[in-house]
C-alpha cells in the first residue's frame, strides 16, 4: 500500500486519495464531455433518413409534419433550410412517390375525355380549414384517372380542325409582293441554318453551343432530353419543313424517354415540353405527341402537394419530391413559375379526360384572385405553405411576366369566353397605369408633360401625370436611339 502511494505522488497532479482531479482539470472534463455529448446527438439529428440509429433513437414524425411545413413560412430560406425541406417532404411522401412507375399513364385512346366538368366555386379563403381540405384535396387527385367516374364524351381531331376558322397554315391567297416573298424566304433560310447546326453538332441534346459546336445538357429539364426538338415541333410545321418536322417527330417517337429520375423545373418543362408536344399534336393530329404530353403531365401533379395548391419549382421526376428554389425568399414559388401554367393544364385535361389538370390551375386563379395585392398589383414571392404574400416586389419582367401574358392568352384561347382571366389583366393594367401616374406625380407636380420611351419600340409615350391617364395620342415617332 505504502509503494502504492510513492507511486501515485509522482505523476503530477494526481492526488492518491481516490484518484482526484484538481478543480481546474474536472472543468476542463466536464466541457470536453459536454461538447461530446452534444455533437453526438446533434449528428444523430442530421443523419439521413433511412439510417438505422435515426429509427432507434427518434420516433415517426410524421404526425408532426404539418406542424414542420407552416414554420417554413416564418424561417428565413438559406441552402439548409433548403436540405431540411427535402428532407421532410422525403419522409412525407416516401411511400406516395416511391417509385416513378406510379406516374406511367395509360393513355386511352382519342376520344375519351371528361365532357362535364365544372370548376369548384367554393370560398378559397386561406385559412386553417382550407389549409386541412386542400390536403384532403391533394391526396384525392392523385387517384389515377382510370378509377375515377367521368362522363365521356369524344374528342374528334378531324371534327375539331374542322371546326377552325382558319387552318393552321392559313388560307390566304398566295401574295404578289416580291418583298413579302423575299422576307419569307429569308426567314426560313435563317431557320433551317439553325436547325441543320443544331441537328449536326448537337442532335437530341438539349441546347446547342454555336462557338464550341458541341451539344449542352444543361440542368433544367431533369434528365429529359431534346428540349430543342420539341420546343421547335410548331415552328417547323408552321414554316412548312416538311422534312425537318417529320425527322423531329421521329426523334420523339423513339427517343424522348419520360422515364427520368432527376430534378427539374416545373416551369420550365411545362412550357417547353408539354408546351411544344401540345401544339405539335394540335397542328399534326399525331397521336404520339397527345400520349408524351399526357405522361409528362402527370409527373408534374406532385409539385401540387402543398397546403394551398400552389405548386413548388423544382420537382424530381422519378420520385415526386419538390422544393422551392434556393434563391427564392423564404421558400417561395414565383409568380411568373406557378402562373404559367393555365393554357398547358386546360388542354391537357381536354386530352386526356382528367380534370385533375385544370382544378390545378384553376385553384391558382381563385386564390390569386382573392389575395390582397399592394396597388392592385402581383407581388413575385408566394409562399405555398401560408397561402401569403412573401415579399411585395412586384415585377412585369423578369419573375411575373408571363403570368399577365398567360391572363390575356387565356382569354383568347377560350374564344374570349375567359372573361375571367381578361378581367384580371386589364385590372392589373389599370392599376399599374395608376401607379406610374401617382409616381410621376410625386416627381413632377407641375403637371408638365413627361415623355418615355420603351426599349423595344421606336415610338415615345407621353403623359400629363395630374390628368391619370397616358394619353394614346400623344405618342411620337422617333428615330434613331
Amino acid at each position: 500500500m505504502q509503494i502504492k502511494k510513492m507511486f501515485l505522488r509522482k505523476i503530477s497532479g494526481i492526488f492518491p486519495a481516490g484518484f482526484g482531479l484538481r478543480l481546474s482539470q474536472k472543468f476542463v472534463f466536464l466541457l470536453f464531455l459536454s461538447g461530446f455529448i452534444t455533437l453526438c446527438f446533434g449528428t444523430l439529428f442530421l443523419l439521413p433518413d433511412t439510417s438505422k440509429f435515426r429509427r432507434i433513437f427518434l420516433s415517426s414524425t410524421q404526425s408532426q409534419n404539418g406542424e414542420r411545413l407552416h414554420n417554413y413560412a416564418s424561417k428565413k430560406m438559406n441552402k439548409k433550410t433548403v436540405e431540411d425541406q427535402k428532407s421532410l417532404l422525403r419522409n412525407t411522401n416516401q411511400e406516395k412517390w416511391r417509385s416513378k412507375d406510379k406516374f406511367d399513364v395509360d393513355v386511352k385512346p382519342l376520344g375519351f375525355i371528361a365532357s362535364n366538368y365544372k370548376p369548384q366555386k367554393e370560398d378559397m379563403s386561406l385559412n386553417r380549414e382550407h389549409i386541412v381540405s386542400a390536403k384532403a384535396k391533394n391526396k384525392e387527385s392523385m387517384i389515377p384517372a382510370a378509377q375515377k367516374n367521368h362522363a365521356d364524351f369524344v374528342f374528334d381531331y378531324k371534327a375539331f380542325k374542322k371546326s377552325l376558322k382558319y387552318p393552321p397554315l392559313g388560307n390566304q391567297p398566295e401574295s404578289n409582293d416580291s418583298e413579302i416573298w423575299e422576307k419569307r424566304n429569308k426567314i426560313k433560310e435563317m431557320m433551317k441554318f439553325a436547325w441543320e447546326s443544331y441537328k449536326r453538332y448537337a442532335w437530341g441534346e438539349n441546347e446547342l453551343r454555336p462557338v464550341t459546336k458541341d451539344g449542352h445538357f444543361g440542368s433544367l429539364f431533369g434528365g429529359l432530353k431534346g428540349a430543342t426538338i420539341v420546343d421547335a415541333l410548331d415552328t417547323l410545321y408552321i414554316m412548312d419543313l416538311k422534312e425537318e418536322f417529320e425527322d423531329a417527330s421521329k426523334w420523339v417517337e423513339d427517343s424522348l424517354d419520360l422515364n427520368v429520375n432527376g430534378e427539374a423545373s416545373l416551369f420550365e418543362v411545362n412550357i417547353r415540353y408539354i408546351g411544344g408536344l401540345l401544339s405539335a399534336y394540335y397542328l399534326s393530329g399525331k397521336e404520339v405527341f397527345r400520349e408524351k404530353a399526357i405522361a409528362l403531365g402527370k409527373k408534374l401533379l406532385p409539385a401540387f402537394s402543398t397546403p394551398t395548391g400552389i405548386p413548388r419549382g423544382i420537382i424530381n421526376l422519378g420520385n415526386g419530391l419538390n422544393w422551392s428554389w434556393g434563391w427564392a425568399s423564404a421558400g417561395s414559388s414565383i409568380l411568373a413559375e406557378f402562373g404559367t401554367l393555365h393554357l398547358e393544364f386546360l388542354k391537357l385535361s381536354e386530352l386526356s379526360g382528367d380534370p385533375v389538370f385544370t382544378e390545378k390551375v384553376n385553384t391558382i386563379r381563385r386564390i390569386l384572385k382573392k389575395m390582397e395585392k399592394p396597388h392592385g398589383l402581383y407581388p413575385n414571392y408566394f409562399s405555398p405553405v401560408s397561402g401569403s404574400w412573401v415579399q411585395h416586389h412586384v415585377s412585369l419582367g423578369g419573375l411575373g411576366d408571363s403570368f399577365y401574358e398567360y391572363l390575356i392568352k387565356s382569354w383568347l384561347m377560350s374564344a374570349k369566353q375567359d372573361n375571367e382571366g381578361k378581367g384580371m389583366y386589364y385590372e392589373a393594367v389599370e392599376d399599374l397605369q395608376d401607379v406610374v401616374t401617382t409616381n410621376l406625380k410625386l416627381r413632377n407636380p407641375s403637371d408638365k408633360k413627361v415623355c418615355f420611351k420603351v426599349k423595344t419600340q421606336t415610338r415615345r409615350y407621353c403623359v400629363r401625370p395630374n390628368s391619370g391617364t397616358i394619353d394614346p395620342g400623344a405618342t411620337v415617332t422617333v428615330s434613331g436611339t
